[in-house]
């Protein structure tokens, strides 16, 4: 599948072609050129969900943000989700509480997970940060176990860090 961003187009596509690690490299400077200039972190958000949806073909994509004192759910694609999150519950709940990213690669041995879909297999949450505090996380399901890895951790980690 190749696809093309072109940003004076209504019509936006993607590059999307080669191993998991060309993809990401290839989506950083896109996802840049399409947020530089949108200042609504919503937009922002709702875009980069469907980037990744589309690219990556995982399972659920997208982003918990925090109000107040739990996660309410934000811009997504996939299935229907769990519209609240408590600090500290579940993976998006714990990545909130712990600032950092979190790996889950069987979310059935995962202590406290917060089932929103029985086909999520594996999932990775990476936390939203603006000077050192968590505006909210992005969450990734797969229908695969063990799905993600290194590169997840630090291309969603770098993706996130476009978005403080």
């Amino acid at each position: 599948m190749i696809f093309v961003f072109d940003f004076k187009k209504v019509e936006s596509q993607l590059i999307v072609t080669g191993n998991k690690t060309e993809r990401y490299e290839a989506l950083i400077p896109q996802l840049k050129a399409l947020i530089a200039s949108e200042t609504d972190q919503v937009a922002n958000y709702a875009n980069i969900s469907a980037v990744l949806k589309e690219c990556f073909g995982f399972f659920w994509v997208g982003f918990y943000r925090v109000i107040e004192n739990e996660l309410v759910l934000g811009p997504f694609q996939g299935p229907i989700a769990c519209t609240r999150i408590a600090f500290g519950k579940g993976v998006c709940g714990k990545a909130w509480q712990e600032g950092k990213t979190i790996v889950v690669p069987d979310v059935d041995k995962f202590p406290g997970h917060i089932a929103c879909s029985s086909q999520t297999k594996s999932e990775i949450v990476v936390p939203v940060c603006i000077n050192g505090k968590v505006i909210a996380v992005l969450d990734v399901d797969s229908d695969l176990y063990d799905n993600f890895d290194a590169l997840d951790i630090k291309y969603l980690g770098l993706i996130c860090g476009l978005l403080s």
